[in-house]
């Protein structure tokens, strides 16, 4: 019996959709608002899953603390309040949409989460607008 868990949790961030090797015109065509050379902001809602067996021992598929405090530490820690164009390492040459966040996300997380277990990332720029990514494909 597999179960999946998940953990709710939130950061904002300011990013600029656009690609430097394409003119202002192409960018504001292809990313409109989200071009704005003066970044924008979002609040980020993101749920975490992790799947997998239920410990016999603790009743856990994993302790929920573990995960929250994973979650503190390696995602809300380091894009909480930041410029991701700017402050994050990756987003410097990956454009920062809501899929490459997600999947950024995904792979800070992985090496964390016992290699039985699956991880989902759904991450919510706005709360119709969500992306989910679990993993790359096997």
């Amino acid at each position: 019996m597999r179960v999946k868990v998940s953990r709710k949790a939130h950061f904002n961030a300011a990013h600029r959709l656009f690609r430097p090797d394409w003119s202002f015109e192409k960018n504001e065509e292809v990313f409109g608002l989200c071009n704005n050379p003066n970044f924008h902001g979002h609040n980020y809602e993101l749920i975490v899953s992790v799947t997998g067996k239920i410990d016999p021992e603790t009743g856990f598929v994993i302790d929920m603390k573990v995960l929250k405090d994973l979650i503190k530490t390696e995602i809300e820690d380091s894009l909480d309040h930041k410029n991701l164009n700017i402050e994050i390492e990756e987003f410097k040459t990956v454009n920062p949409t809501a899929e490459n966040i997600a999947v950024f996300i995904w792979n800070k997380l992985r090496p964390f989460i016992d290699a039985s277990n699956d991880l989902e990332v759904v991450l919510y720029e706005t709360p119709r607008n969500f992306v989910t990514y679990t993993g790359p494909e096997a």
